[in-house]
């Protein structure tokens, strides 16, 4: 079954989001790269640029996927990332790249929370899946800004004339792009001189990017919710961010290695990407890509085939 292509709505709906997106980002990107406000606002502009399409075009707010859907996709986006970033640090730990675990982090975690007598282990144990679960609500609060935006409504408008190839690669690229501006100009990038240089770490980021974006437009076409691209995201953030990063002992030539800009990490999500890469090609492409829109005309079809009997 081919596609009919993008209707004259589509186009229009395409171009006014993107127009928005440069415009309510461009001007939260000035404020983060001048004034250091931090990126919060930022996610949030592509939330606010996807609202503003749907109430222009007076379209369903709807439309974005807030269903929850079955809870096994969102145990799935929760559960991956913090997977893959156990395998990325671990051979991170493994080969010496950093060190496992930071004992002065540790003591700080058990001391802050009056765990006197507490083995290091229990410590970890408590602190990773406490960090794990109750900071995904602060994750989730900027990550859905974004998703609100990319996987909300973009995915789903790209599906509408587009194979899902094409469709988890553009909205990889097109992400890792709106991306540029705070790591080229802001802050969003690693200083150290033992880093890879800034070539490299783009390189590693749009790897990673575009690793997770296929994913996630995997989860989302295939569970109709948004929520599984949300969680995803702040599942990635807490893992990196708030878990791996807070535990590894840095060494000399660590910072070449860590992170979403250095070696290991974007390279680990490859062969995952791929894997989802070809099984959404199999499932998503050569037809109707958003499962809301074919559980519903499967509907249509089995009540046309009632009356007609």
């Amino acid at each position: 079954m081919t596609r009919p292509g993008w209707d004259p709505d589509s186009r229009r709906a395409l171009i006014l989001f993107f127009a928005l997106v440069a415009l309510i980002c461009g001007a939260f990107d000035f404020f983060a790269i001048h004034y250091r406000t931090g990126s919060f606002k930022v996610m949030w502009g592509v939330g606010i640029s996807a609202l503003l399409t749907l109430w222009l075009l007076k379209r369903d707010v709807r439309s974005l996927g807030w269903g929850f859907g079955e809870w096994r996709w969102q145990w799935l986006a929760f559960a991956l990332p913090m997977g893959y970033c156990l395998v990325a640090y671990g051979i991170i730990w493994s080969a010496g790249f950093g060190g496992f675990y930071d004992a002065a982090f540790v003591a700080r975690v058990r001391d802050g929370n009056g765990f006197a007598g507490w083995s290091d282990g229990a410590v970890l144990a408590w602190f990773v899946s406490t960090t794990a679960v109750f900071g995904m609500p602060g994750s989730l609060s900027s990550a859905l800004g974004e998703e609100i935006g990319w996987r909300g409504f973009l995915v789903p408008e790209l599906a509408k004339g587009l194979p899902f190839t094409a469709v988890a690669l553009i909205s990889g690229l097109v992400w890792g792009a709106w991306h540029l501006p705070l790591i080229l100009l802001g802050s969003y990038h690693n200083n150290s001189p033992a880093a890879l240089p800034l070539y490299g770490q783009l390189a590693m980021f749009f790897i990673g990017v575009v690793s997770a974006a296929v994913i996630m437009a995997w989860l989302r076409l295939k569970s109709g919710s948004l929520w599984t691209a949300a969680i995803f995201h702040a599942s990635h953030n807490l893992a990196v961010q708030a878990i791996c990063n807070p535990l590894t002992i840095a060494h000399a030539q660590t910072p070449k290695y860590v992170d979403e800009l250095g070696l290991v990490l974007p390279l680990t999500m490859v062969p995952l990407a791929v894997w989802f890469f070809l099984r959404g090609r199999r499932e998503l492409s050569g037809r109707e890509s958003d499962p809301l829109r074919g559980r519903a005309s499967a509907r249509s079809e089995r009540l046309e085939q009632v009356g007609g009997g």
